[in-house]
């Protein structure tokens, strides 16, 4: 077996499980080793470390697949692996058929993504190591889970850091282009072509769970209640009434009005739905994006309910409270006035914005703003933009639910911009919950670079 040997003075991170070795960290190499072959890691003694492969093109020179010595990462390897792996998911997810099969490092197979949609899979090859092992890739999950079709989606930029051109394409049986798949009970149909990354985002699935709290408990708002009336055939009834002392017939009388910004497929608006929201606004800058969630919302019955937007987020919200503060200003300079024939808004200055609306949650789940170190500055203007917005239009006791998936930026500093955020919109947060990836997205303790999802609910109230 080849070898490369670590320098002294290197940090223990490979001690800590971490599963990279930079090429800053290689002092020397032993037996030749070959682009995209299995080499030993050595401490500076010479002591063995682990076993990964190799690649003299990456700055990421060695990726760990075995603490212990290993001669081939063949069929055999990949089958007992991937067994690993399902058996975590059927135990964390049971009775699921969509969810996200191999996590790279984190199932110890390093460059490695696999998304189940059903008997139909998806493959990123992210790396040199895992590219020259397709055919054993393939083998093994045929073996393990039998599946009608397996589509590869490399089309990443990261492949080309490696030295690869990205592709896509069919790699095994039959792969139609549209899957639909469950996710907590809602149906959702998946374009694996075409779609972001693999075709959909699994990182979120106990998240949009936990939004369920949020979308009941407005009706009061309202003037709406609960009261006892008698009905026509003499029996009293409880039912919901409204001011006017009329009972109301619209079943979600109860819930709440929500926007969700970067709504992709339409997966919040979905959760939404089915928790009990009232009306929801579902936004995306993607006309392809839309399409796709108005199906995912005529398919689960909620088209009455989900008005769709085709805009940029960023100029979506600021549009909507800059007609929330020009109304203010009409109103603030009709309240100077003491007269009461004065005391009406000042409608002689136009309104310039045709924004204005409000919602009782607010939902942003927006793409990484900062796909390396150097975009952290931007990234956080961006994350404050949004949030600082986004708030300012969460009516007075709602809820903001915010995420992000920048691994750079890191959760403290993303509560930090959340914070500064409040600051200026005169916003008093409080969290409700706090949460990362899901279950299909374990972490392994000490490998920082796959802690990347943020997510969070927080109460909205005004200072004043």
């Amino acid at each position: 077996m080849a070898s490369v040997t670590l320098e002294r003075n290197r940090k223990k991170r490979l001690e800590q499980s971490h599963p990279w070795v930079y090429a800053s960290e290689v002092a020397q190499t032993g037996g030749n080793p070959q682009p995209g072959a299995l080499v030993d890691v050595l401490n500076h003694q010479g002591r063995y470390l682990a076993t990964g492969y190799y690649n003299p093109a990456s700055q990421i020179r060695v990726r760990i697949v075995s603490q212990s010595p290993l001669e081939a990462m063949d069929t055999a390897f990949f089958t007992e692996r991937f067994t690993d792996c399902l058996r975590h998911r059927e135990r964390f997810l049971p009775g699921a058929d969509a969810y996200r099969f191999v996590y790279g490092e984190a199932d110890f197979l390093p460059g490695l993504i696999i998304d189940r949609f059903g008997d139909v899979l998806v493959v990123q090859l992210l790396t040199l190591g895992m590219d020259q092992r397709r055919a054993e890739i393939v083998e093994a999950l045929v073996a393990v889970l039998n599946p009608r079709g397996i589509y590869e989606r490399s089309d990443v930029s990261v492949r080309e850091l490696e030295g690869l051109e990205q592709r896509t394409g069919v790699l095994y049986g039959e792969c139609p282009r549209h899957i639909t798949v469950s996710e907590n009970g809602l149906k959702l149909i998946v374009d694996i072509v075409e779609g972001q990354k693999t075709g959909y985002f699994f990182d979120q699935r106990e998240n949009r769970a936990s939004i369920a709290p949020l979308m009941k408990g407005w009706g009061g708002r309202s003037g709406i209640t609960l009261q006892t009336v008698e009905t026509e055939g003499g029996a009293p009834e409880t039912l919901p009434v409204n001011k006017s002392g009329k009972p109301v017939t619209f079943p979600y009388w109860d819930g709440a009005t929500v926007l969700e910004c970067f709504s992709h497929t339409g997966s919040f608006t979905l959760h939404a739905c089915k928790y009990g929201a009232k009306k929801v606004t579902c936004l995306d800058v993607s006309a392809h994006a839309i399409e796709s969630a108005k199906a995912n919302v005529e398919l689960n019955g909620f088209s009455d309910r989900v008005e769709f937007v085709v805009d940029d987020a960023f100029a979506y919200l600021r549009n909507q409270v800059k007609g929330l503060e020009e109304r203010a200003e009409r109103a603030g300079s009709a309240e100077a006035k003491p007269d009461k024939a004065a005391a009406k808004a000042d409608t002689s200055k136009p309104m310039t914005a045709g924004g204005g609306r409000t919602w009782d949650v607010v939902i942003l789940d927006p793409p990484a703003f900062a796909k390396t170190k150097s975009a952290v500055a931007g990234a956080c203007r961006g994350y404050k933009d949004i949030n600082l917005h986004g708030m300012k239009l969460v009516n007075e006791g709602g809820y903001l639910v915010t995420a992000s998936c920048s691994y750079h930026m890191q959760p403290q500093l993303f509560l930090d911009t959340i914070a500064e955020a409040a600051k200026d919109a005169g916003k008093v947060l409080r969290l409700i919950e706090w949460k990362a990836a899901g279950k299909d997205h374990p972490q392994i303790l000490g490998v920082d670079e796959g802690h990347y999802l943020k997510f969070a609910i927080f109460e909205v109230r005004s200072k004043k």
